[in-house]
């Protein structure tokens, strides 16, 4: 990991803030740290990995708010219960990885992303999330979804009073267009997939007062998001004129966005006077491609693996231990 990451004024934040064992709401340094974790359908492997990483270190409660688009919801809220251990594995157990992913729904007339399937047996029984521990949590989730009406990336936190308002955030925050059915309804609003609009809401927690902000990238420097321009995106672009302009040019738009979202994040890292302070974790040269809807165990193995090892480098450890 280069020095100058290392030595950036958010690991050094971080590093402080864990050896003070300062916790959320009882902060003597007058900043305000905010995680932002990126989506993006499978490689979320590699953004949950980090997450494990930063909890392993005990960084968890050096974080006062967590931001997540998409998949990265998902880890946000694990990350927020204090439950990575618990949860993100599954991310590399085959059964579990793919138990959304519901192919034979298509003859059932229903998503073959299944998001209610997610947050009600999976969550539920098969890898139980803290839910009301998460409601709960000083260190606040915000999941972030796209608003069917205007387009817009939307925090759905003011929505989540108690566990059924989070699964549906959560299934919000992840609702695919097409592949997961109808827009989810949540506090008399409608709510598409996050990466609709933000993928990497970083912008979000600048606006809500950060000083120092965390970003979890699933996407190596050299991997770039390509719209392809073709009849599956003209098909989901019809579909979401139907709910608005506004989200259809906002899906329309998500790859340029990307580009956008680089180079800012990348200007704001470059800032010499560090105000607000940005730093973005990318996974390294070399990690695998893992496409939205992945089904090669190994390479999301691989991936969680390459987040996890990342961010253990960065904050100086050794590197972590098996899973």
């Amino acid at each position: 990991m280069p020095e100058a990451l290392s030595s950036h004024p958010v690991t050094r934040l971080i590093a402080a803030r864990i050896a003070a064992g300062s916790r959320p709401g009882q902060r003597g340094d007058g900043h305000r740290l905010a995680l932002v974790i990126e989506g993006g359908g499978m490689r979320g492997a590699i953004s949950g990995g980090m997450a494990m990483a930063l909890e392993e270190l005990g960084a968890r409660e050096a974080f006062d708010d967590v931001y997540g688009a998409s998949a990265g919801a998902l880890n946000a809220a694990w990350f927020s219960g204090g439950a990575t251990a618990a949860g993100l594995p599954a991310w590399t157990d085959p059964v579990l990885r793919t138990a959304t992913v519901r192919r034979r729904n298509l003859l059932r007339g229903r998503p073959l992303v299944d998001g209610r399937y997610l947050t009600e047996v999976v969550y539920e029984r098969l890898t139980p999330m803290p839910f009301d521990r998460i409601v709960a949590s000083p260190v606040r989730l915000h999941a972030v979804g796209t608003d069917a009406a205007t387009g817009r990336a939307t925090d759905l936190a003011p929505y989540v009073h108690d566990a059924p308002t989070l699964k549906l955030a959560l299934r919000a925050s992840t609702a695919l267009p097409l592949l997961s059915g109808p827009p989810v309804a949540l506090g008399g609003r409608r709510f598409f997939d996050a990466g609709l609009s933000a993928a990497v809401p970083f912008r979000m927690a600048l606006e809500h007062g950060a000083t120092h902000v965390l970003v979890l990238r699933s996407r190596r420097a050299d991997e770039q998001e390509i719209s392809d321009g073709g009849r599956s995106t003209a098909i989901a672009a019809r579909y979401l004129r139907r709910h608005s302009a506004e989200v259809a040019a906002a899906f329309v738009d998500r790859a340029a966005r990307l580009l956008r979202d680089d180079e800012e994040l990348d200007a704001l890292q470059g800032r010499r006077d560090g105000s607000p302070a940005v730093l973005s974790v990318r996974p390294p040269e070399g990690t695998a491609d893992i496409g939205r809807l992945e089904r090669d165990h190994l390479r999301v193995v691989a991936g969680l693996e390459a987040g996890r090892r990342t961010v253990h480098e960065l904050l100086g450890s050794d590197g972590p231990g098996p899973a």
